[in-house]
């Protein structure tokens, strides 16, 4: 029980939040040897950052055809989009759910399902806020095609935000992946795009709260249509 708290409380720091965390720490001293009350400015700046690129465990479900949430964070849109054109994938409008990330949230990104990793493209952009329908087109983004294991084409696309102006992928062309993996990490709010193909209906609904790896959005063996929530 004890360690299950612990496991709990104590969750483990993203690689690339460490320099940001010794960083402030780094400012923390400086600001004693000016003055010793100033200390607590670094110190909450390091509380911040070992918050932000916090990287907990999840539990993914592995059964094939599912679809996960790529991000933490909430359903900001459900609606049909044409997929970046850097990703060659055509102009026909596709399925699109967008998770929006706050500065709360967790911001490692996950492979939304397994297959294998077949384009990558950096799209150079704006830094217009994350929330807006518009930037998925405008803003600065790192987007993925794959293939699935039974021949299906997706693409999940890290979006900046307002805020955020560092976009981590560490995928590869070419890559084998396994639903749930982690991929990458924007720094700080921002958004995360996944295209569905044709014929899948997202499980999912606007303002529902999503846990990367963990929440599915879509079934890729099941013909349910798209599901309705109401808030109680």
């Amino acid at each position: 029980m004890e360690t299950a708290v612990l496991k709990h409380i104590l969750v483990p720091i993203n690689k690339a939040g460490w320099p940001f965390v010794g960083g402030a720490l780094a400012l923390s001293v400086a600001f004693a040897l000016i003055w010793k009350p100033l200390a607590i400015v670094g110190l909450i700046i390091a509380a911040f950052c070992t918050y932000f690129f916090r990287d907990p465990e999840r539990q993914t479900p592995v059964r094939e055809g599912l679809v996960v949430s790529p991000a933490d964070g909430h359903v900001s849109a459900v609606e049909t989009a044409v997929p970046p054109a850097e990703l060659n994938m055509g102009t026909e409008p596709m399925m699109r759910v967008s998770v929006f990330l706050s500065v709360f949230d967790v911001h490692v990104n996950r492979v939304p399902t397994a297959g294998k990793i077949t384009e990558l493209a950096y799209h150079h952009g704006a830094f217009l806020n994350a929330a807006l329908d518009k930037a998925s087109e405008l803003n600065e983004r790192m987007s993925v095609k794959m293939e699935t294991n039974d021949g299906k084409e997706i693409a999940f696309v890290q979006i900046a935000g307002l805020i955020a102006r560092r976009i981590i992928c560490n995928l590869t062309l070419d890559q084998e992946v396994k639903t749930g993996e982690r991929f990458g990490l924007i720094r700080f709010g921002s958004r995360t795009d996944i295209y569905l193909p044709d014929g899948i209906a997202p499980l999912v609904s606007v303002g529902q709260q999503m846990i990367g790896g963990e929440t599915v959005i879509a079934d890729l063996l099941s013909d349910e249509t798209q599901r309705e929530t109401e808030v109680r």
